[in-house]
């Protein structure tokens, strides 16, 4: 809470303002489940998620989260950050209850994110680093776009999320004899960390995942292990590559289809070239279908580098809805 007031300057008077505590996570989760029902997301945090995000250790929720609540005490507005200690930006997240919208509520959360990553890069101190806060939105939520213009962001980067029919032929999953296919579980969390941070060092935006951050995405209340594999050379039992997949049954019932997404998809330099992408989508797809999923879906960034626009496309994905991510230099 160390410099806390300077953020709160920025905040509107007509809502009492704190940092959310575990006592909030229903009014907190209720109002974010109110704007979604409202803007339709593809995604939109629930009461588990909010729960991790009061157990971070590196992103206390003391300092880095806000909620505003009106006379009635109920939550009306919510920001928060999160920024790796070693980090080149922060990302900030948040909403505003429909009915409040328009009163200049989520420009006064901008404020405060904005002061508060200067904040944590001031604490963090790392050498040569600038303040920077990254948002994302879905193409669709042009409000948002306005406010995010307005207030000085630039669009850096453009996301397809892309789906692919579990009816079709499924192709097969073919590796060459030096490696295989096996299922994620406990054993493989670390191995398959240091492989993440390892795939994912020349990706735009991408930082390495300490256990804490990891730990968010193996205990994520939506992650299913069992629709998730991973190829290891089998010689060495050194991970090459893996898919690790998600369902949110909440979502199939807006959506009306049953999806299996494909959180993260990586494959390490010295294996890149041998189809190890290829088949753990093919695994994941049979997995699906097994499981009940009308599709398989992810998302891709439209100029990853290692051309997997491309190889989804020729497995039969389709774009079907885009978002974009902002930055501002603060």
């Amino acid at each position: 809470m160390n410099g806390f007031a300077e953020p709160l300057a920025s905040l509107d008077t007509r809502l009492q303002w704190r940092p959310a505590v575990t006592d909030d996570l229903d009014s907190w989760a209720a109002l974010i489940a109110r704007t979604a029902d409202v803007e339709r997301p593809v995604w939109f945090e629930r009461r588990a998620d909010l729960e991790q995000v009061l157990e971070s250790q590196a992103n206390p929720a003391a300092a880095n989260t806000i909620l505003g609540f009106d006379a009635q005490a109920t939550a009306r507005a919510y920001g928060r950050i999160t920024k790796n200690p070693e980090g080149e930006k922060a990302i900030g997240y948040g909403c505003v209850d429909p009915v409040w919208q328009g009163r200049g509520i989520g420009a006064g959360l901008l404020g405060w994110m904005e002061a508060r990553t200067r904040q944590r890069f001031a604490e963090d101190a790392v050498p040569g680093s600038s303040p920077r806060l990254r948002l994302h939105m879905e193409e669709q939520h042009t409000h948002q776009a306005a406010l995010f213009g307005d207030a000085g962001y630039r669009i850096v980067r453009y996301y397809h999320e892309m789906h692919r029919p579990l009816t079709d032929h499924l192709p097969e999953a073919r590796l060459d004899d030096g490696l295989e296919i096996v299922g994620f579980g406990p054993a493989l969390h670390e191995p398959v960390r240091l492989a993440h941070n390892e795939a994912f060092r020349d990706h735009w935006g991408s930082e390495p995942r300490d256990e804490e951050a990891w730990g968010f995405v193996v205990n994520d209340p939506l992650a299913r292990p069992d629709l998730s594999a991973v190829a290891v050379e089998r010689s060495t039992g050194r991970v090459a590559g893996y898919q690790l997949a998600s369902h949110d049954a909440v979502s199939a019932g807006t959506r009306g289809y049953k999806e299996g997404y494909t959180d993260l998809l990586g494959v390490r330099r010295e294996f890149r070239g041998r189809g190890v992408a290829q088949a753990l989508l093919a695994d994941a797809m049979r997995r699906f279908a097994a499981a009940g999923m009308d599709k398989a879906s992810l998302d891709v960034d439209s100029e990853n580098p290692t051309g997997a626009l491309a190889l989804y496309a020729k497995m039969g994905y389709v774009p079907v809805n885009s978002s974009m991510a902002w930055d501002k230099e603060l």
